[in-house]
C-alpha cells in the first residue's frame, strides 16, 4: 500500500522557520523524483521544490530560492523541506509528491500539511 505522510506543519511568525517531513512507503522511493507542492485558498497548486532520483539535483520556485532547502534520505525513505525566513505569502497546504523517474503513471500525492505564517 503506497503512503506519503507529511508532518511538521503548524503556525509560525513571519521570519521564523519550519521543517516539513514526508515519510514514504509501499514503493521504490529511491527511483522516484520527490517534490513539495503547495496550494493556498483560491490559488493553483504550485511546485515549491524538487529533488531528483537518487538525489543529485534540486530546483526551486523563484519565490523560495535562498530560503527553502529540499533534501532526501533514501535509506529512510524520507524527504524534507527546511523553510527559513518565512513570509505570510508562504501560507498554504504543503503536499509531498513522488514521480517515478521513467514511468509517467507512477506518481503519488501525500495528504498535505497546513503551514500558516502569521503574527
Amino acid at each position: 500500500q503506497v503512503q506519503l505522510v507529511e508532518s511538521g506543519g503548524g503556525l509560525v511568525q513571519p521570519g521564523g522557520s519550519l521543517r516539513l517531513s514526508c515519510a514514504a512507503s509501499g514503493f521504490a522511493f529511491s527511483i522516484h523524483d520527490m517534490s513539495w507542492y503547495r496550494q493556498a485558498p483560491g490559488k493553483e497548486r504550485e511546485l515549491v521544490a524538487r529533488i531528483t532520483s537518487p538525489g543529485g539535483s534540486t530546483n526551486y520556485a523563484d519565490s523560495v530560492k535562498g530560503r527553502f532547502t529540499i533534501s532526501r534520505d533514501n535509506a529512510k525513505n524520507m524527504v524534507s523541506l527546511q523553510m527559513n525566513s518565512l513570509k505570510p505569502e508562504d501560507t498554504a497546504v504543503y503536499y509531498c509528491y513522488a514521480q517515478h523517474r521513467f514511468v509517467s503513471a507512477g506518481h503519488y500525492w501525500g495528504q498535505g500539511t497546513q503551514v500558516t505564517v502569521s503574527s
